[in-house]
């Protein structure tokens, strides 16, 4: 079978066999459609820089409520005439916007999902740095750090002035945090849709961020009560968030370092949301041993993220997130397979993935720490 799938791209990589290909009437939509699959993939940077454009001058708010006529944006959207029109034209190739008639511009269905979807535009916004650091990707996989604006922006990668990850103060951890706080719920939606919790009494969610999780699990069940683990810098900031939501008597934040800290124990469900991804493998193995000993026995451990090679998401794995991450400065995408392997290594059993809605945002795995151990 290799030597057939040899033989057949030696055969399409043949100029004489491609002009061929086009002319034929039977081949020609094949060739077309690879034609204009390599271009997107070309021109995709031009594509996202349209969407960001969009997005910064809010463009969707804009025609939130319907259709606008050219004139009407002009006195809305603080561009010139000429560059106005060439941004709603690119957006209207790519489908973002629909033009009808009086020359007036519309939401697409493409767009209209994005209207006031804070988690979806702050990361569009936030990819700007991405691209930065993408400017040289032979530079950027050799290791070269000359263009380094998103290991900046994490700060907990590469800490300030060399220091630890828990000294670092609630100012200089405020920005990456809210940009969390406002895409969690990319994830947790999965997490909430997937496993009831009515049965779970305390729960421990771990490098939860300003506490959108819990928030969101606070006013779905009454009765659950939370413990928030994170470095000190981000737990004061959700010891804040909580006071300030009326949570204080139902969650509290603790700071510290989940790989040397011991993580607070009397829980009987524990959760990692988007955070094994950021850490190498022998991290990752100290984080799940520290989670195993803080769960009560027969506990529950809930890990979700967005994992490498998910069934009609491939490109989202070691594409995207292979060198969103490579940028970042640490962690790689892993395959469910390679999860379960590790969660096993740390002593849970009954790994099971759960069923998820939108695996692009992530998918859920599910396991218990045994109830005869203590």
């Amino acid at each position: 079978m290799e030597r057939f799938f040899d033989w057949r791209n030696r055969l399409i990589a043949s100029p004489r066999f491609q002009r061929w290909a086009t002319r034929f009437p039977l081949t020609r939509w094949i060739v077309r459609r690879q034609a204009s699959d390599i271009f997107d993939l070309m021109a995709g940077f031009v594509y996202t820089q349209v969407l960001l454009a969009c997005t910064q001058v809010n463009l969707f708010d804009i025609l939130a409520k319907g259709a606008v006529s050219f004139g009407d944006l002009q006195k809305q959207v603080p561009l010139k005439p000429a560059g106005l029109r060439r941004l709603l034209d690119a957006a209207v190739a790519i489908q973002l916007l629909v033009k009808r008639s009086d020359d007036r511009y519309a939401l697409s269905m493409k767009s209209a999902p994005l209207v006031g979807n804070v988690a979806i535009l702050d990361m569009v916004k936030h990819h700007a740095d991405f691209y930065r650091d993408l400017s040289d990707p032979i530079a950027l996989l050799q290791g070269d750090k000359s263009s380094v604006a998103l290991n900046e922006y994490w700060s907990y990668i590469t800490p300030e002035q060399g220091a630890a990850p828990e000294n670092l103060s609630a100012e200089t951890v405020a920005d990456y945090s809210k940009l969390m706080a406002h895409t969690q719920s990319l994830v947790t939606d999965e997490i909430i849709d997937a496993y009831p919790m009515a049965k779970h009494h305390i729960v421990l969610d771990i490098g939860g961020g300003q506490g959108a999780f819990i928030k969101r699990l606070a006013k779905r069940y009454p009765h659950l009560s939370f413990k928030l683990f994170d470095i000190p810098g981000v737990a004061e900031i959700s010891n804040a968030h909580f006071k300030e939501i009326g949570l204080s008597n139902r969650a509290q934040a603790i700071g510290g370092n989940f790989f040397q800290d011991p993580l607070p124990k009397g829980c009987d469900l524990a959760t990692l949301v988007r955070v094994i991804f950021d850490h190498d493998d022998v991290r990752v193995r100290q984080l799940l041993a520290n989670v195993f000993d803080a769960l009560n026995p027969g506990g529950t451990l809930l890990l979700a993220e967005p994992m490498a090679e998910t069934k009609g998401f491939e490109a989202m794995g070691h594409a995207y997130f292979g060198f969103y991450l490579l940028a970042m400065g640490r962690g790689r995408p892993r395959t469910e397979a390679e999860i379960s392997g590790l969660l096993s290594q740390a002593g849970f059993t009954g790994i099971k993935l759960l069923n998820s809605y939108m695996p692009l945002n992530a998918q859920v795995l599910q396991c218990n720490k045994p109830a005869n151990i203590s």
